[in-house]
């Protein structure tokens, strides 16, 4: 099982640095839904610890994405995010502090949005041959 563990970590490590950026936005978007989703079904078993585990790498996820933000190539844009990601860390806190299903479910249904519509910009660029070329 330790061989496994570490081709696998290994596995991972190569494919995350050799991921293009566009590729890269949706794994991290991609972790961020998975760990919310183990966090409510955390909150279900009523499992308080692995609840706290699992919103505090979806929460590190989204900070991450909202600190990458280009605000001068693309200033609505990223206005528009950044207000998104605010609002789903405030989600987060307040799945964490008080149990809150409703706002793991706004967070997690904001993820997903987001995560389709960069999927459908990345085929998009991918069509028109410009990957590599997001920015925001």
């Amino acid at each position: 099982m330790l061989i496994m563990n570490n081709a696998y970590k290994k596995y991972k490590t190569a494919s995350v640095t050799s991921a293009s950026k566009e590729k890269l936005l949706l794994m991290l978007y991609e972790a961020a839904i998975r760990f919310t989703k183990k966090a409510q079904q955390a909150m279900e078993n009523n499992d308080i610890a692995e609840r706290g585990l699992n919103i505090g790498k979806a929460f590190d996820i989204v900070i991450e994405l909202n600190s990458t933000l280009n605000h001068e190539v693309a200033p609505e844009l990223a206005s528009n995010l950044e207000q998104l990601y605010m609002f789903i860390t405030d989600q987060y806190t307040k799945a964490n502090a008080y149990g809150d299903k409703q706002a793991i479910a706004n967070a997690l249904k904001i993820l997903e949005v987001l995560h389709k519509g960069w999927e459908e910009a990345v085929e998009k660029l991918k069509k028109e041959g410009k990957a590599g070329a997001t920015s925001a």
